[in-house]
């Protein structure tokens, strides 16, 4: 299925469950037929009706130029309208970002917000490490080097290497670096800090989760987003890291659903 967006983008996707409408927005290099996003769209499906889609050059998506962050938002908007109008939130990593600003410019379609791991940069010295970051895959991704790109990428983003080298035996590995054009639109949602004096005027619910187990800054950020978002709760989730397991994550999307 597909939405079109207030730009004429096509953006695919899927539905399955039964339940409250709960849109999920991936994270990096994912689309919504990656076998991890669509093994957590199932899960999820067990409590909500979700709608996993394709972000905007990804997978069956179009990628009407230029980019915006605000572009981002308005896919999700329409995706939100073809499940009616009013939607949860589930966002990841840079996801997550995009369901708080989502929240931030849509409130009344927008029930409540999980973002896990909103993986804005921390600090001063994060931002210009991140800005050199963007700078070598800009100048790959340029040269048509995609699996170099997303290498270095994730690499840069402290994903291990050992888990690196082993992508290119992953089904999906293809995809994964078609996509690679798409990494910097996730650099330009989380290339500076939370920008916590707009979110101070966020008025739907908002759960603010990080795993246990993934990186000091992101539970830096975490902390800053739920002293900024009015009302938000914030939750370490036991055992967790970056790479979020859905069984585990379900109690909270079904917590913010009463």
């Amino acid at each position: 299925m597909t939405a079109i967006s207030k730009d004429g983008t096509e953006i695919a996707y899927d539905v399955s469950g039964d339940g409250p409408a709960l849109v999920y927005i991936t994270g990096a290099t994912c689309f919504r037929r990656f076998r991890p996003i669509a093994a957590d769209a199932k899960v999820f499906s067990t409590e909500f009706t979700v709608y996993n889609y394709d972000r905007r050059g990804r997978g069956d998506s179009g990628d009407n130029l230029p980019y915006s962050v605000e572009r981002e938002v308005e896919d999700i908007e329409a995706v939100v309208d073809a499940a009616g109008g009013r939607a949860i939130l589930y966002g990841h990593s840079s996801g997550a970002a995009l369901a708080l600003e989502a929240a931030l410019r849509m409130p009344e379609k927008v029930d409540r917000v999980v973002a896990y791991d909103a993986s804005y940069v921390h600090d001063e010295v994060e931002r210009v490490s991140y800005a050199e970051l963007a700078e070598k895959v800009r100048v790959l991704v340029d040269g048509g080097e995609n699996g170099r790109a997303l290498k270095v990428f994730l690499k840069g983003i402290g994903m291990p290497g050992v888990f690196v080298g082993l992508l290119p035996l992953f089904p999906g590995w293809k995809t994964m670096k078609a996509l690679a054009p798409t990494l910097m639109y996730d650099i330009a949602i989380t290339e500076d800090r939370p920008p916590v004096e707009r979110f101070a005027g966020i008025e739907v619910p908002v759960q603010i989760v990080v795993g246990e187990k993934s990186p000091p800054e992101l539970h830096q950020v975490a902390r800053a987003l739920a002293d900024a978002v009015p009302g938000s709760t914030h939750r370490v989730l036991a055992g967790q890291n970056h790479m979020v397991g859905a069984k585990k994550l379900l109690p909270i999307l079904a917590a913010a659903n009463t």
